[in-house]
């Protein structure tokens, strides 16, 4: 054991709300009540969660411009015994938050470094999307520039993750749409607030309704793998729905049902079932 644990000093990393204050855990409230210091990336931000559960404590910043030299400070008062809280403005520290650096001090040190489990709005709009969790990636904030934007979209192979700005959302889903209109997106907007939205589609589909309804709040965007790499491509979503249909189905409720199992639009999977083909009628049964 080293002279620091003995001493009892660590580092405590507790996730806060994405949104709705009532999402702290008892976990990390308890740890909050007791750490000798609260290291956060807004005090302001963090007094508020603070006030609603009536937990006085010590507060310093942490955030992007003095981390590196805070992050020394608060390793030496970790080594020298003292308890310190980690928090970001929401969500759990370092996942596109300041953080990383303070964990490397202590880790250095051999300073003991505990994370508590919390929010994530990753994880929530991961599972809220209905795309595949198997397997996925985290691309933190997607890159401004069009071709590093659409070098990470055209590799990935499996579910992606990211934030986005509102104000670029359309111009994003629009460099998808342009990439594979077909491809299967959610936009998750205002993670457990108020206005809470999940849009699920088609990127073209979505890039049309984002271009004329511009997007506002928070927004994680969540993209499914192209066809051909585990994906579910439109044409066989399209037999999957001409067989419901055929056994008795009605055509809207059933695209819409396959919509959220596949992540692909109804709206497209509604068109695309009603545009004649080979063989086919225009007018499916069960509208």
């Amino acid at each position: 054991m080293t002279p620091a644990e003995v001493a009892g000093g660590r580092l405590l990393l507790c996730p806060t709300p994405i949104g709705n204050l009532g999402d702290v855990t008892l976990r990390v409230l308890q740890a909050l009540r007791e750490a000798d210091l609260i290291a956060c990336e807004d005090t302001r931000h963090t007094r508020v969660l603070l006030e609603r559960h009536e937990i006085r404590a010590r507060l310093a910043s942490l955030h992007e411009h003095n981390e590196r030299s805070r992050a020394r400070e608060l390793a030496e008062r970790i080594g020298a015994g003292a308890t310190v809280a980690l928090v970001s403005d929401a969500g759990t520290p370092l996942v596109s938050d300041p953080g990383f650096a303070l964990v490397q001090e202590c880790l250095a040190a051999g300073l003991p470094v505990e994370v508590l489990p919390g929010a994530s709005a990753v994880i929530t709009a991961l599972v809220a999307s209905g795309l595949p969790a198997e397997r996925w990636c985290f691309a933190g904030f997607l890159p401004r520039k069009r071709g590093e934007l659409e070098r990470l979209l055209g590799q990935a192979e499996q579910t992606l993750v990211a934030f986005e700005s509102p104000r670029r959302l359309a111009a994003t889903l629009a460099t998808l749409a342009a990439l594979d209109p077909g491809r299967p997106v959610a936009v998750c907007r205002e993670l457990t607030k108020l206005h809470e939205e999940v849009r699920r589609g088609g990127a073209a589909e979505l890039a049309e309704h984002f271009a004329a309804a511009p997007a506002r709040g928070e927004i994680v965007l969540v993209v499914g793998a192209p066809a051909g790499s585990g994906g579910i491509a439109l044409q066989d979503a399209l037999v999957a729905l001409r067989e419901l249909v055929d056994a008795g189905a009605r055509a809207r409720p059933a695209a819409s049902a396959l919509a959220k199992l596949t992540g692909l639009g109804a709206n497209e999977l509604y068109r695309g079932l009603t545009q004649p083909g080979p063989g086919r009628g225009g007018n499916p049964s069960g509208q």
